[in-house]
């Protein structure tokens, strides 16, 4: 089997990183004619671990039989240890997943909830484990409660002080995430957890931008539960994702769905690894190579992961700044403390002039629909669920280089003058009734 990175020298990180410098872009297929600034959507697989992942594939399908009936639990046992060690924890305690969404839909499926349950949440979340919530409130009666956390955000304290005051007796759960998605904010889950632990309430970490931006330990932390994505700051296949579940709350803990080997007894080995092992025919390539992206950071980057973390914050702390200064005539300002950002940070956008906020897009604003076709710059730009307001995010990882953030802040430059006058160049400006 194809052995990653066995023949490659460590690459030293230059600060800042300039294009001339930046020999880590070749190390991924991404398009280059792209200043790819959202490494926090979906990732960007590096060619090394998509060629350890054909391995597995040609692997699989020389005797599909073999691999999944004799292979795969030993392909995930070494999973386990290689992620386990990586986000400290114990192996035997997790569960691969296709993502975070699936993981924190099998964390809720999996709690006993009575009528008047609540679930404290703050209004940061992503989405899609707000939405999972939202339908028990309807099928069973559980009652959301909301921490509002002030944007830009000033300091740890007021995220702890927002999520601790709604603790109540019937607080069954709090969610909350160790980095935001949409705002790019790191909360303080150790003192959350810590807390929740005291009162016997049930904590569930939404690690999914967490691991790969920053030092993550699980053990320390402590969680009754802790989601995490392989596919964006691990840099892993699209789809993967993994659960962590306390050792007392394993038993009777079972997947969504249960495979043909649901039933069989094995006293050697586990429930909640069994299960979780194989449910149902699947493409398990893709979970399996995320010990490969956790090698190739540690084997191409001189000084490994704490240097691709620190190097990564670093350069989009700078990215920031240059937007700050360049932007500051359209309200550009810094949305949180250095060390409450890790490596992506959210900037608030002003808001475009008359009818051009009803402008069609293919995304979620029709100024990315501008910075993508015009400026070949890739940047998500949204609203925040909290408070509507329009932003932007950038992100920061080893491809990307100082000169990326420059032609960005020409092209926001640019198409906000644009909006402030009411104009469009007549291209792409189709205005939705």
């Amino acid at each position: 089997m194809l052995k990653i990175t066995d023949t490659v020298k460590p690459i030293q990180v230059e600060a800042p990183v300039s294009g001339a410098q930046n020999r880590f872009r070749q190390l991924w297929a991404i398009d280059p004619s792209l200043r790819f600034l959202n490494h926090g959507s979906y990732g960007a697989v590096p060619r090394e671990v998509t060629a350890y992942r054909a391995s597995l594939l040609e692997r699989m399908e020389r005797d599909a039989v073999r691999f999944y009936k004799v292979d795969l639990e030993k392909l995930m046992d070494e999973w386990r240890i290689v992620l386990s060690d990586f986000v400290g924890c114990q192996p035997y305690d997790m569960a691969p997943m296709p993502n975070a969404t699936v993981a924190i839909a099998t964390v809720l499926h999996n709690t006993q909830w009575n009528v008047g349950d609540e679930v404290v949440l703050t209004d940061h979340e992503y989405m899609s484990g707000v939405n999972e919530l939202r339908r028990l409130e309807t099928s069973h009666g559980v009652k959301l409660v909301f921490a509002p956390v002030e944007y830009p955000m000033r300091d740890a304290a007021q995220v702890r002080h927002a999520v601790l005051e709604r603790l109540t007796n019937k607080t069954k759960m709090v969610m909350v995430s160790q980095i935001t998605s949409a705002t790019s904010l790191i909360f303080p889950v150790e003192e959350i957890v810590k807390e929740c632990n005291r009162r016997g309430i049930e904590c569930l970490v939404d690690g999914t931008h967490a691991v790969g931006q920053m030092p993550v330990n699980v053990r320390a932390m402590n969680p009754t539960y802790f989601v995490g994505s392989g596919h964006k700051w691990l840099s892993s296949p699209k789809g993967t994702g993994f659960l962590y579940v306390a050792p007392h709350k394993q038993e009777g803990f079972r997947p969504l769905a249960l495979s043909s080997r649901g039933h069989k007894i094995r006293p050697e080995r586990a429930l909640f690894l069994r299960d979780f092992d194989y449910v149902g025919t699947d493409d398990y390539t893709k979970i399996l190579s995320m010990t490969a992206a956790i090698r190739f950071f540690e084997t191409v980057v001189d000084g490994g992961w704490k240097t691709t973390m620190d190097a990564n914050h670093r350069l989009v702390m700078q990215g920031r700044d240059l937007l700050v200064k360049r932007l500051a005539n359209f309200g550009f300002a810094a949305s949180a403390p250095d060390a409450a950002n890790g490596t992506m940070t959210t900037l608030i956008l002003p808001e475009p002039a008359g009818d051009l906020a009803k402008r069609g897009t293919q995304y979620d604003d029709a100024l990315q629909d501008r910075l993508v076709e015009m400026h070949q710059c890739v940047i998500p730009i949204w609203r925040l669920s909290c408070d509507n307001r329009r932003v932007l995010r950038i992100s920061g990882q080893l491809y990307n280089t100082i000169e990326e953030y420059a032609a960005l802040a020409d092209a926001l430059e640019e198409e906000l003058t644009m909006e402030a006058r009411g104009q469009m160049d007549g291209q792409m400006s189709r205005v939705v009734a």
